[in-house]
């Protein structure tokens, strides 16, 4: 198999979103929405493990060989930067690798509606981002912390596993916290990002009820707080977040969250007819508009 920089750079130049790495089938890519087969020849297991150790730390290794997965991020000069799960089976290494791309686009290239720089001027409240798996939410939250990078003088923590954009400090100053790297858990990194005078934190995803706890209590605190979740409708997150919830705790988490949520951010990446390709569409419900059940 070539060195994975060539297989990544071609999937590039193709315009595809991911690359598969699976032993036993040539390299697979994203493009449109489909799977499609790469010019090379099959992976051999050899083959996964090299890619193994020339992007893995030492410790990302340990901690794939103890728990058969791992995500990471790395970048290829010239090409960009690269969001990576690695995991086992049958046995054997695969990976899979999402183009994260190395400029942080803005919000007006993503097509994204004017109102999500009105939220980034907030002092505090909580916007989240919602789609199905690959549809950017992760992009998004990039571009709001851009956006608030250029235009305000705040402190911005970002928590994600793994780092995707690389955020340089303009009129902000953006502090990136990597989990399993740079801090153990969401959890401890959030409950470290509120002693470290923020102003806006990034959580890239909430995962349980302990982080969604501490997210609320850091806007009732007065921060602006940004995350994302997996949901098929803009409509059904805030009952996603609750049902995490014992039912005994379920209404006192939904009138907390109402209280706090400016925006649900709902987007899905859908066909662009005539040319192919694919486009960011976007929904947007004020936190208000919400809660109306309540």
């Amino acid at each position: 198999m070539p060195e994975i920089e060539e297989i990544l750079k071609a999937a590039k130049e193709a315009g595809a979103s991911d690359v598969h790495l699976t032993v036993g089938i040539p390299p697979k890519m994203r493009i449109d929405g489909g799977l499609v087969s790469m010019a090379y020849p099959k992976v051999l297991p050899a083959d996964t493990l090299d890619v193994l150790v020339n992007i893995m730390t030492q410790q990302q290794r340990e901690y794939f060989e103890e728990h058969g997965e791992c995500d990471l991020s790395f970048s290829i000069s010239g090409c960009g930067r690269f969001r990576v799960n690695a995991y086992k089976q049958r046995g054997s290494a695969a990976l899979a690798f999402r183009l994260v791309g190395a400029k942080v686009p803005a919000l007006e290239e993503l097509g994204a509606p004017e109102c999500l720089a009105d939220l980034c001027a907030k002092k505090e409240g909580m916007v989240l981002v919602a789609g199905p798996a690959g549809s950017g939410a992760s992009t998004t939250l990039a571009a709001l912390v851009d956006q608030i990078n250029e235009s305000r003088q705040v402190h911005v923590i970002t928590l994600e596993e793994p780092i995707e954009y690389l955020h340089q400090h303009k009129m902000a100053m953006v502090n990136q916290r990597e989990i399993g790297t740079d801090s153990d858990t969401y959890l401890s990194a959030l409950r470290a990002a509120l002693r470290e005078d923020p102003d806006v934190i990034l959580i890239g995803e909430l995962q349980d009820t302990e982080i969604i706890e501490l997210a609320i209590h850091a806007v009732e605190t007065g921060h602006l707080v940004l995350s994302s979740l997996h949901a098929g409708n803009a409509a059904c997150v805030v009952e996603r977040i609750v049902e995490k919830f014992p039912p005994a705790k379920q209404r006192q988490i939904k009138i907390r969250l109402l209280h706090v949520l400016e925006a649900v951010v709902f987007q899905e990446l859908v066909p662009v007819s005539g040319n192919g390709g694919r486009t960011a569409s976007f929904e947007v419900l004020k936190g208000s508009l919400l809660g109306e059940d309540v």
